[in-house]
């Protein structure tokens, strides 16, 4: 005997007969690429394509090795949760070996981490302080970290199956990025979440302080990571660097003059600014038309140069 699903899937529930399969397959079947899960997180990605439209995920992810993860993402953790897409994340040394177009389909996960988005989900019966610290301890090797992630099936616009081709989905990089989703902000849109998991995103926030700035210090020569540039200039006061155009252009800075604001914090699929560190210069590729502002001060370069992808 079948009956219809109540909780929007299409097609009716299973019958005994393909639940009693399932119980003897696994118990028979060799689930091993499965059995390497090692983390849940829950974060929301926004459509690269609309920056309106965003989805809560359940990340279920395995390392395949120290510079690649992989995840698998549901809408929820029901046993009956729908596959939404995947992901992957690579280091900083891997995204340095990627082409200048591929680089473009990559996101940051700074925001995510550093704003208490991003959460690992605590099994019950641990303590919270054991949790919390285990937690923090998986946002400081998450936060250097490149992902590219694509959805197949948009269950926020109703669709009963996965339908039309996977969309690229992105980060978000700032409140004013959440907002263009969610009006009412960071809070409006993990309110649900922290709620089904007892989770406080201001909490986590609070305790992440810090580990974005770490993961700034992680640079190496040659090393390629996006950020957002802001230059204030001490005698004249502040101002935002301008592009008018991709050309290569040169600029010779006196450190007294001016200081250098730079942050490992992507934009969106498009345009995303790159730099290559090196001793005294930093060579910048790709910042789109408006740069945001950012406040981690890493340096007073005496040289700076602009390029184009």
């Amino acid at each position: 005997m079948t009956t219809e699903t109540t909780d929007g899937l299409p097609g009716t529930a299973k019958t005994t007969k393909s639940q009693v399969l399932e119980a003897g397959a696994s118990a028979i079947q060799d689930f091993t690429p499965v059995k390497h899960i090692c983390a849940h997180l829950n974060a929301f990605h926004v459509y690269a394509s609309d920056k309106t439209r965003c989805v809560e995920a359940n990340h279920y992810c395995s390392h395949i090795t120290e510079d690649l993860r992989q995840c698998l993402l549901y809408d929820s953790t029901a046993p009956n949760a729908r596959l939404l897409g995947i992901e992957y994340m690579i280091t900083p040394k891997l995204f340095a070996t990627l082409p200048a177009e591929e680089k473009k389909l990559w996101h940051t996960h700074v925001y995510e981490v550093s704003s208490g988005m991003l959460i690992m989900p605590a099994p019950a019966m641990v303590p919270n302080a054991v949790w919390e610290a285990a937690e923090t301890a998986e946002m400081k090797d998450i936060v250097p970290l490149y992902g590219k992630t694509y959805h197949f099936w948009q269950v926020d616009r109703g669709d009963p199956v996965p339908m039309g081709a996977p969309e690229l989905m992105a980060s978000f990089t700032s409140e004013e990025r959440v907002k263009l989703a969610c009006p009412g902000g960071l809070g409006e849109l993990v309110k649900g979440r922290d709620e089904r998991f007892g989770t406080d995103y201001r909490a986590k926030a609070e305790k992440r302080k810090g580990l974005e700035k770490e993961s700034e210090g992680k640079m190496i020569e040659g090393e390629f990571i996006p950020f957002y540039l802001f230059l204030c200039w001490v005698r004249m006061g502040c101002g935002r660097i301008e592009l008018g155009s991709y050309d290569m252009m040169l600029a010779t800075c006196e450190d007294n003059d001016i200081k250098v604001w730079m942050c490992p914090i992507g934009t969106t699929q498009f345009s995303i600014p790159i730099i290559k560190w090196g001793p005294s210069r930093a060579i910048v590729q790709g910042i789109p038309p408006s740069s945001d502002e950012m406040y981690i001060l890493i340096a007073s370069l005496s040289t700076l140069t602009r390029s184009g992808v």
